[in-house]
């Protein structure tokens, strides 16, 4: 007679049956593998947030609360739908071939104004995938996030809007890190600088107000690292919105070279933050967009005056970039030129990881 093996979920509902109890139900991220910046209850907001699972059978759920944002879910590597503003929903992918299947979730767009809620797979859920050993954090702004990276259009008022021509998951991160089997983290927010946001929008705040934060929405929030997290690597990708805009009548820098002077000892700062929290064996690279101009001497100076080896200038401009993407961001072919330059780049550090 042939055995079946109950895994401890099955196990667990078995028994509250057999008792007449109700089974208690798992906690979304005992299921689901992820290396995002999300609460123990399944609450997030960063783009490229992705949840992973693995489960056996035809069929699988998954359960999700955003009515802002947009996802995609794919099995076994392959995207099988993408969920607009889903809001409160079990979405059900069936008709699967009758074997152990692996499931993604993954935010594509941003949503700084409100935060998604992952409530698990449902089905014949696995052990969740193991996590992976190499992880890398990228840090930055609307050309890191992918504002706009799947439209072939710089006007996308006609084609559907920013939300909807982003994903993150195409990023020159997210294709680095699948290139290198790495968890990552693609901590980005359009707009903000180092110390000016873009056009001077928003006075007194910058990315730094943000980088701590789970939650975007939530003023004050700080994620709480399950201990999980400490990448090898991290690159940095602030200042195209400090310097791209001239400064304004009013505004707190009263000239570019003092503008200069902030960034570079914020810069400075965040480093410090940087090196205190994931201490002296993690890389990090300061990257730069521009070949040349205020951006990209400032951030340089900042590498230079650092004389920590571990911290790199990556300057990656590129007359081969084409810009198509919504309001000149970078488009698929453009995210797909720099995550080939970095993992050249990424080669040639070293690493041990």
């Amino acid at each position: 007679m042939s055995r079946k093996l109950v895994t401890r979920p099955a196990l667990v509902v078995l028994v509250a049956a057999l008792l007449g109890a109700p089974a208690a139900q798992a906690a979304p991220l005992d299921q689901a593998h992820t290396a995002g910046r999300v609460t123990k209850s399944g609450q997030f907001s960063w783009p490229g947030v992705y949840f992973e699972g693995r489960f056996r059978g035809t069929s699988v759920g998954v359960t999700l609360n955003d009515a802002a944002s947009y996802y995609d879910v794919q099995i076994d590597g392959r995207t099988v739908t993408t969920l607009v503003k889903p809001g409160r929903t079990t979405y059900w992918v069936r008709n699967l071939s009758d074997a152990e299947h692996r499931v993604r979730l993954v935010k594509r767009s941003e949503s700084a104004w409100a935060a998604g809620e992952f409530g698990g797979f449902v089905g014949n859920v696995l052990s969740k995938p193991a996590a992976r050993s190499r992880q890398i954090e990228f840090i930055g702004d609307s050309l890191t996030a992918g504002y706009g990276n799947l439209s072939t259009t710089r006007d996308c008022s006609a084609n559907g809007g920013v939300d909807r021509n982003s994903n993150a998951d195409l990023t020159f991160g997210a294709l680095t890190a699948r290139t290198l089997n790495a968890d990552y983290q693609i901590n980005a927010f359009s707009g903000r600088g180092m110390v000016r946001n873009y056009n001077g929008g928003e006075p007194g705040t910058s990315y730094r107000t943000y980088y701590d934060r789970a939650l975007l929405n939530v003023d004050g929030d700080v994620w709480q690292n399950p201990g999980t997290w400490r990448p090898q690597l991290i690159v940095v990708g602030l200042g195209t919105n400090d310097f791209s805009t001239a400064l304004k009548p009013g505004e707190q820098w009263p000239d570019q070279r003092s503008l200069v002077s902030a960034y570079k000892s914020a810069y400075q700062g965040f480093l410090d933050k940087l090196r205190s929290r994931y201490g002296s064996g993690t890389t990090i690279l300061v990257s730069v967009p521009e070949a040349s101009g205020a951006f990209a001497d400032a951030a340089r100076q900042v590498v230079q005056d650092r004389g920590d080896s571990r911290v790199r200038y990556w300057n990656y401009s590129d007359a081969a970039l084409d810009r198509l993407g919504c309001d000149w961001h970078f488009s698929q072919h453009d995210h797909r030129l720099i995550s080939g330059k970095l993992n050249d780049y990424i080669a040639r550090l070293g690493l041990a990881w």
